[in-house]
Order: C-alpha cells, then sequence, then structure tokens
C-alpha cells in the first residue's frame, strides 16, 4: 500500500481532502458554502470543488467559531462581518499558537511530576504488600502448629 505523497501548502485541496482534514462532513462543507460567502472554492466541470489554502484557512476559522466558541451560524457571520475575516483569522492562529504554547510546555511538568507521585505510591504500596504477605505467613505457620496441636492422636 503505498502512502500519499503531502501537497504543498499552496495546493488546491478537494472536498473529501479538507473534510478529512477540518473533521467536518462533506456535506456541512458545501452547507456552510451557502452560509459563508468567504468560501468559495472553485467548481470544475461536473461541479467538483477545489479549496484554495485561503478557503481552507476560512474554514477551519470557521469551524472553530461554530465548534470551539459556541457561535451560531448567524452569530459567526456577524463576527466575521463586524471583525474582518483577516483580523479573526489573525486572532484564531494567535489563539491557536497561544494553545500550542501552552501544551508544549504544562503537560511535561504535570507528567514529570504525576509520574514521580505514582513511583513514590508504588515504592510505599510495593512495602506495605511485602509486610502483608509477611504477616500472612507468619499467621499460616502459627495455623499450621494449631492444627497439628488439634488433630487427635
Amino acid at each position: 500500500m503505498s502512502a500519499k505523497a503531502e501537497k504543498s501548502e499552496s495546493a488546491f485541496r478537494t472536498i473529501s481532502e479538507v473534510s478529512e482534514a477540518m473533521g467536518v462532513p462533506q456535506h456541512v462543507l458545501r452547507f456552510w458554502e451557502t452560509k459563508f460567502s468567504q468560501i468559495s472554492p472553485m467548481k470544475r466541470g461536473g461541479g467538483r470543488r477545489y479549496y484554495r489554502p485561503e478557503d481552507v484557512e476560512i474554514i477551519e476559522v470557521i469551524r472553530d467559531l461554530l465548534h470551539e466558541d459556541g457561535y451560531t451560524i448567524k452569530g459567526a457571520q456577524k463576527h466575521l462581518r463586524e471583525q474582518g475575516v483577516k483580523n479573526v483569522i489573525q486572532a484564531f492562529h494567535a489563539k491557536a499558537e497561544n494553545e500550542n504554547t501552552q501544551t508544549k510546555i504544562e503537560p511535561e511538568i504535570d507528567y514529570n511530576s504525576q509520574i514521580l507521585t505514582m513511583a513514590q505510591k508504588g515504592e510505599q504500596k510495593f512495602r506495605e504488600d511485602e509486610d502483608t504477605l509477611a504477616t500472612l505467613k507468619s499467621l499460616r505457620a502459627r495455623l499450621i502448629k494449631v492444627r497439628q496441636h488439634l488433630k487427635p492422636v
């Protein structure tokens, strides 16, 4: 099975490629085209859509506004109209960059401290289990002795 070659960032994308990359069904992309004039893919013979990089970028922003920020379609339309598409795209990239920076730094610290805590708890639990096992062995030995004394001769 051959792997798909990566397209350059400036390449046009089909609706199936955009759908897969964005996690948005194709019918939703077609619906958004009717609601957001900013999305205007080229259409070739047979109605096949080719999305420009700018279209993909605005789709990503619209998806974020609707799915992450909780905008309605009318709210997202109004936001794009009032703020301007370029400003909304810049804000989206700034937000994404900020989230990437936070996720790169914070989880490493959290994971390291969690792993250390788990290891310490594991050692403590292991020692407790060893003590419990020693106690059980001692009790077993006593029970065997008691049993021997209770057996009729």
